[in-house]
């Protein structure tokens, strides 16, 4: 819970106080009184009466009444000093510095347990333990790091690591960033990195707040609240940004299929931050660079010119952004002429635009004017401009600063010379704008923000029989569903399968292959995967070969039954499901058959899945070209195949027993997709306790219906 004291305090005592400045509680009231923090300040510390100009008591139980602690003593000490406090001194928010528990073990585990059963008794706010503080735009609560300039419209930042903040917080103000606040959650006993962003959710003003919001987080414990959450606030004109860090245990899974393998924890992640329409980074560099990307107007598109006096960045961003999906359009025709005749002899305006190592400041004022007015094909500008530490640039960095203000298409400022001109990097930055120190950096963020598409909005999926999914599963056990049983709940799914018959003699074998028509596919059924055993035999295309493949396959290691289907040609498809606990299900596509195994190449969205969705994921597979169709190779209907992928979303919103589901091969023609081999492995786990509609909801026949059941 994050209350009105911890981010407004009228008092705060920081418990540990010290009028030694290298120390964490000297450092906090140094940073407090720098930042000209208006309220009253108190300290207590055994061993002192006065620290630094403010009253300092020897313990908590001879204080007045304040709002908040800052608390920075000895772990033992801690809880004595929150029940003092939040018994007998009215206080309500609680930051408390110090390490010592659930980090450590059981034992302080159970102590943090303690102190924030004590909190939330009394309707209090605790940011940590093992954290670095809080800054706000009225107080900057924090030890560790340089304290950047405070702006209400500058970046909020929420950080799982205290170190880590105070390095991306460094980096940011190389970049000229300012910021809101910043919230360090260290251990996440009350306050996690999902509460922060429900506050900045629930708290958001369109006229006031900071629309730049930027995450460290290093596990998601509530996708759903942080998905719903910062979907919210983008969809409120925000932009986000957020690195995650660490791996969960997946290598620990039981996983025995293509989807289950292919899936993971951190796939789930990317799904989730591409569903709330969060840029992902993967470092502190590209978390600063992405957030001084979001401080520019959002370009037209991902046609970008370069501008440089330096030939060797121009080259390294063209290639950085082509490889990331941007664009670097050839310039030419009679405007890029006439804004030739303006620069030097041996300058360049194709783009890169080269303007050379003598260019002026009036150079670059003509080439941005030029692109704003002259050239439809591009949408934004990146300027490179270095120093070899020889002349003063300021009147360069003059030039760019006015510019970007005044143009309609977004210009970003590289400038690499971090040390022979920091002088005039800091003067750029005074000047209210943000720069950037690499050209790479800058395009892959570029990138980054383009491919990330806007939030999901509703989903609507496609009508499948409820109640028929629901008998079926109600019956099952843990573990591989039979053929009969995958081959009903497909069909109440409402996925195209092809016709198929389970034998267990070889007479009747014999006769259903007659039944299905020969030519016929015999599978065993038993062995995981069938095709490393020899259990798959094609093309089986008389009653003698049905009869030899049937002695042959049931002599096979684990065999119980062969499945029989008519032989069907077609490209081979792939689509799955697999369930990652907290998030639920990852619904995969791809090309299927041993292609999977060997390119790897699928595309992943978290469930619910919606045509749009569907068909997005098709298209971004690097083997699209082949779904569409090449060198006379027929192509895939989309659309089925998209269909497919939206009603194997729909089971898996009523069914989630489901762990891992293969449809593998599907084979896609011009006219179906169907399904040819599938598996389904159930398991009950705790995620279905409570989760699912009383037994009177089954009776439902869709799944709208079934889902709006109390």
């Amino acid at each position: 819970m994050i209350n009105r004291e911890l981010i407004d305090p009228k008092s705060i005592v920081i418990v540990g106080g010290s009028n030694d400045r290298s120390k964490v509680g000297g450092a906090l009231i140094k940073n407090l009184t720098e930042k000209n923090y208006k309220g009253k300040i108190y300290a207590v510390n055994p061993k002192e009466t006065d620290v630094q100009g403010f009253r300092c008591f020897k313990t908590a139980a001879e204080l007045p009444d304040v709002e908040m602690a800052i608390i920075c003593v000895a772990a033992a000490y801690v809880k004595e000093t929150v029940e003092e406090l939040a018994n007998h001194k009215n206080c309500k928010a609680f930051i408390i510095l110090s390490a010592g528990f659930s980090e450590v073990g059981p034992e302080g585990e159970s102590l943090q347990g303690e102190i924030l059963e004590i909190i939330n008794r009394n309707a209090g706010s605790l940011l940590g333990p093992n954290c670095i503080g809080a800054l706000t735009q009225h107080y900057a609560g924090i030890f560790a790091g340089p304290v950047p300039k405070l702006d209400p419209k500058g970046c909020d930042f929420v950080c799982a690591s205290g170190a880590t903040a105070a390095w991306i917080v460094e980096k940011g103000m190389l970049m000229g960033l300012s910021f809101s606040s910043m919230f360090t959650v260290g251990n996440s006993a009350q306050i996690g990195v999902e509460e922060v962003i429900e506050y900045w959710d629930e708290t958001f003003d369109p006229d006031s707040s900071s629309r730049i919001k930027l995450i460290y987080i290093e596990s998601v414990s509530q996708p759903a609240k942080l998905l719903r959450h910062a979907s919210s606030l983008i969809k409120k004109g925000c932009k986000i940004a957020a690195i995650k860090s660490g791996s969960s245990e997946s290598g620990s899974r039981a996983v025995t299929s293509h989807t289950g393998a292919l899936a993971s924890p951190d796939s789930a992640v990317d799904a989730l931050f591409r569903k709330a329409g969060i840029v992902r980074c993967h470092g502190k560099e590209d978390l600063v660079t992405t957030a001084a990307v979001f401080c520019h107007p959002e370009p037209a598109g991902r046609r970008v010119a370069i501008v440089t006096h330096a030939g060797g960045p121009g080259v390294m961003m063209t290639d950085t952004l082509e490889k990331g999906g941007m664009q670097v359009p050839h310039l030419e025709g009679p405007d890029t002429e006439e804004l030739l005749s303006g620069l030097f002899p041996g300058s360049s305006v194709a783009n890169p635009i080269d303007f050379l190592a003598t260019g002026t400041p009036e150079h670059i004022g003509l080439i941005i004017d030029a692109m704003n007015d002259k050239f439809d094909n591009i949408d934004s500008m990146a300027v490179i401009f270095g120093s070899t530490g020889l002349t003063d640039i300021s009147e360069a960095l003059d030039v760019i600063s006015e510019k970007t203000r005044t143009s309609r298409k977004p210009v970003y400022t590289v400038l690499p010379s971090v040390v022979t001109a920091k002088k005039e990097a800091d003067y750029f930055h005074e000047l209210g704008n943000v720069s950037f120190s690499d050209e790479v950096l800058l395009a892959r963020a570029l990138a980054a923000v383009a491919k990330t598409p806007k939030p999901a909005g509703e989903v609507e999926l496609p009508e499948i029989d409820v109640k028929a999914v629901r008998t079926i599963l109600d019956g099952c056990e843990d573990g591989y569903m039979p053929p009969e049983k995958v081959q009903a709940l497909l069909d109440a799914a409402g996925i195209d399968r092809a016709g198929e018959a389970v034998v267990s003699s070889k007479e009747e074998a014999v006769e259903k292959a007659m039944e299905l028509g020969l030519p016929v596919v015999m599978k065993v059924v038993g062995p995981v995967h069938k095709s490393d055993v020899g259990g798959v035999a094609l093309d089986v295309n008389d009653v003698e070969s049905v009869e030899n493949e049937f002695e042959r396959m049931m002599k096979i290691k684990d065999t119980t039954a062969i499945l029989i289907q008519p032989m069907l040609s077609g490209t081979e498809l792939f689509v799955g499901a697999s369930y990652e606990e907290k998030f639920g299900h990852m619904i995969l596509c791809g090309l299927g058959g041993v292609f999977i195994e060997i390119l790897k190449d699928t595309a992943a969205e978290l469930s619910p899945v919606s045509r749009n969705q569907a068909s997005e994921m098709i298209a971004s597979l690097q083997s699209y070209k082949i779904i569409q169709g090449t060198r006379g190779q027929e192509g895939v209907d989309e659309a089925r195949f998209a269909d497919t992928i939206t009603r194997l979303s729909a089971l898996c919103e009523i069914a989630p027993e489901i762990r891992e589901l293969d449809l593998n091969p599907l084979l896609g023609t011009r006219e179906r997709v169907v399904a040819v081999d599938a598996r389904i492995r159930i398991g009950m786990g705790n995620e279905k306790i409570g989760m699912w509609p009383p037994v009177n909801c089954k009776q439902a026949n869709s799944l709208d219906l079934y889902l709006s059941q109390p």
